[in-house]
């Protein structure tokens, strides 16, 4: 379902949407607190709020569609023809990418990760407004990245309309802080825009990284966190964390970080039940970053 608010006053489209994975729900949650706050505030143009990308896998707490498997993520401009994910993808593109002039994109960790940085793609004014303190520029194009938001392929690469991807939030912790930033987040955005009255935040000290490296455990049993706070560096080789057995209790592996200077993008804050391959972390490399 697409919400529509209507300002008084000429102005840009701005789409925002959440939860094109379902396991995904802390931007749905923000979604949610955006529409009550924007109904109170005086808007120039249209917000059109696309809380829940992905109903079926979000009803399932799921990435995906279980009527396919397929990652809503990568099937856009979609294929009306095609399988579940890619239908919904066509309509997405048909009745929200194509009609606006702006698309903030809310992404999140899952129930297990917590993640927390910005990416910058054809706008990075509109991208550092956010206020995160990590942004991600990818250099090797939407394939090479190790994530991309279901606008880049419409709004990016066919349209070119302002886009920027957040990641924030998700983990087995209170989500009531990451929907707060997100909600201040995306305002100030709309200031920023023009879409809303007010002065613009200045943004935090910001680091911008080109390279992010996604270290996933080879050994599936409880993940215990070693790794320093999100947005705080880390060193060549520090532990990340540990694989423990339920079973035995011995440690059955290490992760360590993979850059000599690194930054905590993605992690896990909490002791968790991991299998192998699962989301671990995700560390930008602090070598080439720029402010």
């Amino acid at each position: 379902m697409i919400h529509e608010l209507v300002g008084a006053a000429d102005g840009p489209t701005i789409g925002i949407s959440a939860a094109v994975h379902g396991n995904e729900n802390t931007g749905a949650q923000a979604a949610l607190e955006l529409f009550r706050a924007l109904n109170a505030l005086e808007l120039r143009g249209r917000v059109l709020l696309l809380p829940v990308a992905n109903p079926y896998a979000f009803a399932g707490n799921h990435r995906f569609a279980r009527l396919d498997e397929l990652d809503l993520n990568r099937q856009f401009p979609g294929n009306p023809s095609g399988t579940f994910s890619q239908q919904l993808a066509a309509a997405i593109t048909r009745e929200f990418l194509e009609q606006i002039d702006v698309h903030i994109d809310l992404h999140t960790g899952t129930d297990r990760p917590t993640v927390d940085y910005v990416y910058i793609w054809n706008d990075e004014a509109l991208s550092r407004s956010f206020g995160s303190r990590i942004l991600y520029r990818p250099t090797t194009g939407r394939e090479g990245t190790v994530f991309n938001g279901l606008s880049t392929t419409v709004t990016v690469e066919r349209r070119n309309i302002p886009t920027t991807v957040i990641e924030l939030g998700g983990g087995i912790v209170d989500q009531g802080p990451y929907v707060e930033r997100t909600v201040a987040g995306v305002i100030n955005m709309l200031r920023h825009l023009g879409a809303i009255e007010g002065g613009v935040a200045p943004a935090p000290a910001q680091t911008v990284v080109t390279s992010l490296a996604g270290v996933r455990p080879r050994k599936g049993g409880w993940l215990e966190p070693l790794a320093p706070p999100l947005g705080e560096p880390i060193a060549g080789g520090a532990p990340l964390a540990r694989i423990v057995s339920p079973y035995t209790f011995e440690t059955i592996e290490e992760i360590v970080s993979p850059f000599a200077r690194g930054v905590m993008v993605m992690g896990h804050l909490t002791r968790n039940l991991v299998e192998a391959g699962d989301y671990g972390f995700l560390v930008g490399d602090l070598d080439g970053a720029t402010a």
